[in-house]
């Protein structure tokens, strides 16, 4: 691999399903780290705790740090990141939840996902 014609950034995708089995704990986790941050103003601090309180895929969105996945490893700076959370029907035994199905074709090259 040539340096010079490789780019030094990576696109790291990573989709997560969690189980929430407790509700108010991830809120008051959330509301939690949100009295915790002393740089947040006031006026955001107000929308994120009614959001938080609202919607528990919004509190989880508050408790999961992108910086958490890479920030202890060696030699990666994080660039950029951006996530979501939403309530989504799971049903783990549905073939649309194949999490390999648009990964790679059977030939090994990947596959258009789109």
């Amino acid at each position: 691999m040539s340096t010079e014609k490789s780019s030094r950034f990576v696109r790291l995708r990573v989709e997560l399903v969690v189980e929430v089995d407790d509700q108010d704990a991830v809120t008051r986790a959330a509301l939690a780290r949100i009295a915790e941050d002393p740089d947040l103003p006031d006026d955001e601090r107000a929308h994120a705790e009614g959001a938080v309180t609202e919607d528990t895929a919004e509190a989880l969105a508050y408790l999961v740090d992108p910086f958490d996945l890479v920030g202890d490893l060696t030699g990666v700076e994080l660039a950029q990141a951006s996530w979501s959370s939403e309530q989504i029907d799971y049903d783990p035994d549905s073939p649309d939840w194949d999490l390999d199905e648009d990964d790679v074709e059977e030939d090994g090259e990947e596959e258009a996902v789109g």
